[in-house]
């Protein structure tokens, strides 16, 4: 199993930029140091009230100290975007990243991005997949007619190849069953919403694995998943400080209107604790992985950084991670 450091939309509106931006090297760097295998950064706009930089300049930047560290878009959300844009940046960021870059995608959940670019809800999953399909085309043909719903090209000739071959690994987000069964009709893994049980989880991957069999599809190696993550010495001390931080970030969540985030909200934290997030002990932690390990989970990405925490928390979890987690999981 792979550990990743996920960032999300945590910052609350209000701290100076520049040393958010710091802070969140200084957080790279001390992962990359304590052994996470991948880096993954989101993607919102207007995203209030949290403030939250965007993940291709970010990944750029990162990408010139990672090491043997992997980069990752977790989500890019493509259906905002013109593909031929996104092709051609993919494709100059897999080769800053000298090939350790993975390609996550999604549609969006808010009418505030969708209206910000131009487009309607109701589009989002099509206008996904089509673009998606001019990407793979623009990376693996020489020249590309497409004339579709939402996008036309005629007679392109791509300027930018990936340093992968054909393209890199792509994941696509899941948290619906609809998306599950998307990922698995186009042939993608699907990576779960950090929300889901992991009853649902289980269920998700048998409906995925059959939708990828009913479509002519085999797995690959890759099974991604996404978890909220708070651990402390003592697993009293991770509940008690992890509560308040749920709670600032999934009070939010509710307001843009993340899909099951009320749903999960009403059931209470309790129960988010127990079958959900991955909240305790260092053994507790490495047990609830192993869990995810067995169901076949491959890359696991963790919300370390939550909102209001201080820098020295961050350092202080992600050192506990790379000394008292990692390596009990196994080569990464």
């Amino acid at each position: 199993m792979k550990i990743g450091f996920h960032v999300g939309q945590v910052v609350v509106r209000g701290r100076d930029l520049q040393q958010q931006y710091l802070d969140h090297l200084e957080q790279f760097r001390a992962a990359r140091d304590a052994g996470f295998a991948y880096f993954s950064w989101g993607h919102h706009w207007l995203i209030h009230p949290f403030q939250h930089f965007q993940p291709l300049p970010m990944l750029a930047r990162f990408a010139a100290e990672a090491g043997e560290m992997e980069l990752m878009t977790m989500l890019l959300l493509t259906p905002l975007l013109n593909p031929v844009a996104v092709a051609e940046e993919i494709a100059t960021l897999d080769h800053i990243c000298a090939g350790r870059f993975i390609f996550g995608a999604g549609l969006g959940y808010r009418p505030e991005e969708c209206e910000a670019a131009g487009i309607t809800m109701a589009e989002r999953a099509a206008r996904f997949e089509e673009g998606l399909h001019l990407m793979r085309r623009l990376w693996t043909e020489e020249q590309v007619t497409h004339h579709g719903r939402f996008y036309r090209v005629s007679g392109a000739r791509p300027t930018a190849r990936c340093f992968q071959q054909p393209f890199p690994r792509i994941w696509i987000a899941g948290m619906t069953d609809a998306g599950v069964k998307r990922a698995g009709r186009l042939g993608y893994p699907f990576i779960p919403s950090g929300l889901q049980s992991r009853d649902k989880i289980r269920a998700q991957l048998e409906l995925w694995r059959e939708t990828l069999a009913a479509h002519g599809h085999r797995a690959g190696s890759d099974q991604p998943l996404l978890r909220e993550f708070f651990v402390a010495p003592n697993r009293d001390e991770a509940i008690k400080r992890a509560r308040r931080a749920i709670e600032a970030k999934y009070g939010a969540y509710a307001e843009h209107g993340f899909p099951g985030t009320s749903e999960r909200l009403a059931e209470g934290l309790d129960q988010l604790l127990e079958d959900t997030f991955i909240v305790g002990d260092p053994a507790h932690c490495v047990a609830r992985l192993n869990d995810y390990a067995e169901l076949g989970f491959t890359h696991v990405g963790l919300r370390v950084l939550w909102p209001a925490m201080e820098q020295s928390e961050v350092l202080r979890m992600i050192d506990l991670i790379g000394s008292r987690i990692i390596p009990r999981l196994g080569a990464q």
